[in-house]
C-alpha cells in the first residue's frame, strides 16, 4: 500500500518536476533577511560566491555527461508519462542510476549554498530526498515491468544517485556537443541568471543601496548573449539537431 501511494506521488511530481522545486525559493525571504558576508568579510565573501558558482558548474557538466551520450527517447524531458525505448547503462550510467538527479543535485545546491544559512541547506536535503524518492520508486517499477531481469541485474550492482566506486564504462555513441548546447543552455543561463539576482540582493540587504558587480554583471551579459544565439539556432535553423538523440 505504501509503495502504491509513493508511485502515485512519484507519478505527479515527476509531471511537474520542472516547477514544484520553484516553490522552494519561498525559503529564500526568511534566508536573505538577515543576509550578511561570511565573517564579515568582503573578501571571504567573494570565495563563498566562486565556490557556490564551482558546485553549479559541477552539476551541469555531470547534466552534460549524460545528455551528451543517450540516446532518443531516454534521459528526456517529459512530463506526462514513462518514455524509455532503451536501456542507459553506460558512461555516468554505469556510476550511479540517476546521475541527472545528481546533477539537479549539486545545481540547486549552488544557490541554497550562496546564502550560507546551513538549516536552510538541510531542509534542501531532506527535500531533496523525500522529493526525488518518489519520483524514483515511480521509474523503476516502470523500467522493471519494461526490461525485466536486464534492469534488475544492473540496478542491483549500481548505486541509486552516489556513486560507490569510479568504474566508468564507455558508451557505445559518441559525445554530441550539439545536443548538449541544445539541451542544457537553459540551465547554464538560469544558474548564472539566478546567483547575479542572488548576489545584487544580498548586496542591498548588506549596504542598503544597489551596488553592481563587475564579474557577476559580466557573467550575466555573457550568458545572455549565449542564451539568445542558441536560443536562435535552436528556434530558427537544424544546426543543433542531431539524428538519433534526445
Amino acid at each position: 500500500m505504501l509503495n502504491n501511494n509513493m508511485q502515485s506521488q512519484g507519478r505527479w511530481l515527476f509531471r511537474w518536476r520542472s516547477y514544484l522545486p520553484l516553490m522552494f525559493s519561498i525559503l529564500f525571504i526568511p534566508a536573505f533577511w538577515d543576509f550578511h558576508h561570511p565573517f564579515d568579510s568582503h573578501n571571504m565573501d567573494l570565495t563563498w560566491e566562486g565556490f557556490c558558482l564551482f558546485v553549479g558548474m559541477l552539476g551541469l557538466v555531470i547534466r552534460c555527461l549524460v545528455i551528451g551520450y543517450v540516446p532518443k527517447n531516454t534521459s528526456g524531458r517529459n512530463t506526462h508519462e514513462q518514455i524509455a525505448d532503451t536501456l542507459n547503462t553506460t558512461g555516468l550510467y554505469s556510476l550511479v542510476r540517476n546521475p541527472l538527479y545528481l546533477g539537479n543535485f549539486f545545481m540547486w545546491s549552488a544557490p541554497i549554498l550562496f546564502l550560507h544559512h546551513w538549516w536552510l541547506y538541510a531542509v534542501y536535503v531532506l527535500a531533496f530526498i523525500l522529493y526525488y524518492e518518489r519520483i524514483i520508486v515511480t521509474e523503476e517499477n516502470f523500467l522493471v515491468q519494461k526490461f525485466g531481469e536486464t534492469y534488475i541485474n544492473w540496478a542491483t550492482k549500481t548505486p541509486v544517485i552516489f556513486p560507490k566506486k569510479l568504474k566508468w564504462q564507455q558508451p557505445t555513441m559518441p559525445f554530441s556537443w550539439r545536443t548538449v548546447i541544445r539541451r542544457e543552455y537553459h540551465g547554464f543561463y538560469g544558474l548564472v541568471a539566478v546567483m547575479t539576482a542572488m548576489e545584487h540582493i544580498g548586496e542591498v540587504v548588506v549596504h542598503h543601496a544597489v551596488v553592481l558587480d563587475p564579474v557577476w554583471v559580466g557573467l550575466f551579459c555573457i550568458s545572455t548573449t549565449i542564451y539568445l544565439s542558441v536560443r536562435i539556432l535552436a528556434k530558427f535553423t537544424s544546426i543543433l539537431h542531431v539524428e538519433g538523440r534526445i
